[in-house]
């Protein structure tokens, strides 16, 4: 081990541990989401998928896919809980959702080897596509992934009256005090 190199070797959040900190700041975006009106749901916007629903179900959908990637699930005529989501309401959305945090933890959970390679195919029109990554680079990739999508809904439900903040992993996850001097 080189200088430097022994944080990182004492380093222990799991991160099914981290998920958990998606899954928990998501529950507070639903809790605005679901304050909205259909219109407010729906409203076009020039970033993110285009919708708060759209990017919300884009998101889901996504992660359905790397948990995918991590269960070794990678068959072709599989296809994605979400994307009839795209034209529903909130209520069908997160409660599919909170299914698929169960199995995402679970699969993350489960996951014995960070550097197992992993790797999916698929034909479309025009050509065949795939990635190849790790277990950890699908893992690293359905943690993040959320969080700059996240702060997409953010943005737009600002603009549409719920303003929402305070979803900082500092904030919901470590412990705050003060001291009188």
């Amino acid at each position: 081990m080189g200088e430097g190199d022994s944080a990182l070797a004492t380093w222990t959040i799991h991160p099914a541990e981290q998920y958990a900190y998606l899954v928990e700041a998501r529950d507070r975006v639903f809790d605005h989401v679901r304050r909205l009106s259909r219109a407010g749901y729906t409203r076009k916007f020039p970033f993110g998928h285009g919708t708060i629903r759209a990017t919300l179900v884009h998101v889901a959908d996504t992660e359905w896919w790397y948990t995918s990637i991590l269960e070794g699930v990678v068959a072709p005529e599989q296809r994605s809980p979400f994307r009839p989501l795209s034209r529903t309401g909130v209520g069908p959305l997160e409660a599919e959702w909170r299914r698929l945090a169960e199995r995402t933890a679970r699969a993350l959970r489960r996951e014995a080897d960070w550097d197992r390679p992993v790797e999916d195919w698929w034909t479309t029109k025009n050509w065949k596509r795939g990635i190849k990554t790790t277990a950890g680079g699908a893992a690293t990739q359905l943690l993040f992934y959320e969080v700059h999508h996240r702060a997409q809904v953010m943005a737009m439900l600002r603009h549409v009256g719920t303003p929402l903040q305070g979803l900082d992993y500092s904030l919901l996850k470590w412990q705050w005090f003060k001291k009188t001097r």
